[in-house]
């Protein structure tokens, strides 16, 4: 790495009004998707923060992938399969589950049954 490369980053970085901080003692990250969770443990956690967000950097040595048993879909899914079925939302989350979360195919098991 060239001398100063640091130096010459955070210039870079103020001029793009980035502000760049490392979180201390952060004990684990969680990423959660509808199939699985990652769970990183004691990563190192960067955060640069723009005028409108944030981005975070996770960096880690390990980590652990869980599958989960039932998906999780999210509420506006429910809802829609719910509302296009004309059925609640606990038979929408039952179609959501038997079409493996394919909210066309879920909609079509609850209305040509």
């Amino acid at each position: 790495m060239m001398r100063g490369g640091n130096r010459e980053m955070r210039r870079m970085m103020d001029k793009m009004g980035l502000d760049m901080n490392e979180l201390s003692n952060v004990q684990e990250v969680i990423i959660k998707t509808d199939k699985k969770e990652i769970i990183i443990s004691k990563p190192s956690v960067t955060e640069m923060k723009a005028k409108d967000n944030s981005i975070f950097t996770v960096t880690a040595d390990s980590y652990e992938e869980k599958e989960l048993e039932v998906p999780i879909f999210s509420e506006e899914d429910i809802q829609l399969v719910s509302q296009q079925a004309g059925v609640d939302e606990e038979k929408a989350k039952s179609a959501l589950e038997e079409a493996e979360g394919d909210l066309a195919r879920a909609i079509l098991l609850l209305t040509t049954g």
